[in-house]
Parts: structure tokens; C-alpha cells; sequence
């Protein structure tokens, strides 16, 4: 079946997402942030509401293989909450995994293999790489099946297992039709990215590129949507670099030209306990909705806010025809 999107409850119809915050987490457990970890289903069940209150109606939770993802609890948060959810399968980059872990050595065929698992059969109730393959099930006993594959790279760095990983999932998605994402580490390498995936026979057209705004460069931006790529608007509230007006000004300065609004897509990526409300952080999952957006209509017409939160979302987490 094409032309759908697969969430953690099952395929739906693209239209059948609506309003899409393009990146949060739900869980997440990386040694790269001690003490903000995100592994209590009960707040991220409550933050999750906060960001269905909010105004938004989907998600894709973007926390990778082996960082405390919890494929059946994302299923409960689905069915508790309404909000229709996108898994991710895919690898962080080296920095987010201790070295004693074995998916940093897994080669290519081994990583497409889980890979696929995960977008066609169900991913796994364990979180690392040699753990038991019992599959996460929803509670009517469904498997719970990731919908797209994500990959992270440092900053101006794609080092071996990065090389390994972004092959694997351009094989992956090349195999299932399924999209892709990829950390750009402060909005660096996304030429380079794209180059990489366009050299294994994956289109930009199937790509996020993620955090782009991390680097607020709109003529930048604008050649990489004329490549095709999705640019992924996610550093609202992070004003620990710029405020949020430089984020609106750049992403204004993109949607000017309509070839390239057509590529647009936002969201919070919080990712922090201590930025979660339901944790007792701030600001929250709700920030996006109730303080970002309402901002971004006043600098753009309804027709293009409509573009960057429905229908951009909804073309490309759609998966297409697999190859062969």
C-alpha cells in the first residue's frame, strides 16, 4: 500500500494527519544528556495532551534505535491522547551511544535488516541491538511499526558509522518507500547529506533535513528546497541562540518563493526534561502551538502556514512505491 502514512497504530491516510509538529520525543536516554532523561510514560502522556491542546493533531516522535524509544508505550500515548504518531527507526550519531555498544560496529546489511524490521514487521520491545526480537505491540495486539527512518551526523562530521547508517537507510527506504530524516548537527553538511543519498539512489525528495534552521541561512535553505529537500524549522524557544524572530525571519524569507514553501516544515523538538512542563521544566510541548504559531500567522498568509503544518507534513511522510 503507498500513499499512506504509517503511524504507531497503524496506516492512515496522508489527509488523515492534519495539523503535524514535524519533531518531538516522547522517550528518550542518551549519555550525551545526564539528568534530562525522557522515560516516564505517565508525564509524556500528560505533555503530549498539552501539545494536543495546543493545536496540533500528529507527530513524529523522533528518537532513534538504542535511546530509550518504547514502541508500546508510544502506542498507549496515541491511544490515550489521539494524536496520530510517526516512529522512528534509524541511528543518532556515535556521540549518543556508549562504546561499549554493539550497534556502533553493526556493518550496513545488518543495519538495513533492522531497519526494515522495524518499518514492515514491528520493532522490537528491547531498545538495544542484541536484545530479544519480541515485537511491541499495541493493546489490541497489533505490531507497533516505525514510519520512518532517521539518522543523525555531527557537526561538519559524517564519520564511519555515520557513513554506515546513511547508507543503510537510503537501502531501507529505497526498499519500503518510506521517508527519511537527518540531524544536522547545528544545520551542517546538508549538501553534503544529500549528496551522500543521491550517490546510493535515494532522492532529496524523500528527505528531511533536520534543524536546518540551526544555521539561519535563507539563501542556503532556498537551494536546498530547490533540490527538493523537506527543511525542518524546529529552534523555537531555544533563545539561548537567537530569539525566536530571527527563526520567523528566516523562515519567511524561504516561504517568499513558493517552489521552496512547498518544502516547509516546523516543529519544537524540546527534548529535555527539564524543558518539559509535565516534568517541571519549561516551556513545554505546548510553546509551539500556543506562542510560535500564532507569531508565524502574522507573518504569513493562512494558505502557507496551512502548507508548513498540513499539507508539507502529509507529502512527504507518505511512503511511495519501493523500488523493484
Amino acid at each position: 500500500m503507498t500513499g499512506h502514512v504509517r503511524t504507531v497504530l497503524g496506516d492512515i491516510r496522508a489527509e488523515e494527519l492534519r495539523r503535524v509538529d514535524y519533531h518531538e520525543h516522547m522517550f528518550q536516554v542518551t549519555p550525551l544528556l545526564p539528568g534530562d532523561e525522557l522515560d516516564d510514560e505517565a508525564a509524556s502522556t500528560r505533555e503530549a495532551t498539552m501539545l494536543a491542546r495546543s493545536g496540533f493533531d500528529a507527530f513524529v516522535d523522533a528518537t532513534p534505535y538504542g535511546l530509550g524509544r518504547q514502541p508500546a508505550g508510544l502506542a498507549r500515548i496515541a491511544e490515550t491522547t489521539g494524536l496520530a504518531i510517526v516512529m522512528t527507526t534509524g541511528l543518532h550519531h556515535r556521540g549518543h551511544y556508549n562504546s561499549s555498544d554493539a550497534v556502533l560496529t553493526a556493518d550496513v546489511a545488518d543495519l538495513t535488516e533492522r531497519f526494515v524490521a522495524d518499518l514492515t514487521e514491528g520493532t522490537r520491545v528491547g531498545d538495544r541491538w542484541h536484545e530479544p526480537a519480541e515485537v511491541a505491540r499495541t493493546s489490541s495486539g497489533a505490531p507497533v511499526r516505525a514510519g520512518i527512518v532517521k539518522i543523525g551526523i555531527g557537526y561538519w562530521q559524517i564519520d564511519d558509522f555515520s557513513e554506515r547508517a546513511l547508507r543503510a537507510a537510503a537501502v531501507a527506504c529505497r526498499m519500503t518507500g518510506a521517508p527519511t530524516m537527518v540531524h544536522l548537527e547545528y544545520g551542517s553538511a546538508a549538501h553534503e547529506v544529500l549528496d551522500r543519498f543521491a550517490t546510493e539512489g535515494l532522492p532529496a525528495t524523500r528527505v528531511i533535513l533536520a534543524h536546518v534552521d540551526r544555521n539561519p541561512d535563507p539563501g542556503l535553505h532556498r537551494e536546498l528546497a530547490a533540490r527538493g529537500a523537506y527543511l525542518g524549522y524546529d529552534g523555537p524557544s531555544r533563545h539561548k541562540s537567537w530569539p525566536d524572530d530571527v527563526i520567523l525571519r528566516c523562515l519567511a524569507a524561504v516561504a517568499a518563493e513558493p517552489p521552496a514553501a512547498s518544502r516547509l516544515l516546523l516543529g519544537g523538538d524540546v527534548a529535555r526534561r527539564t524543558r518539559y512542563a509535565a516534568y517541571g521544566g519549561m516551556p513545554g510541548l505546548a510553546y509551539l502551538g500556543e506562542r510560535f504559531v500564532p507569531r508565524l500567522r502574522t507573518e504569513l498568509d493562512d494558505d502557507v502556514v496551512t502548507q508548513i503544518l498540513v499539507t508539507n507534513p502529509a507529502r512527504v511522510l507518505q511512503w511511495v512505491s519501493p523500488e523493484g
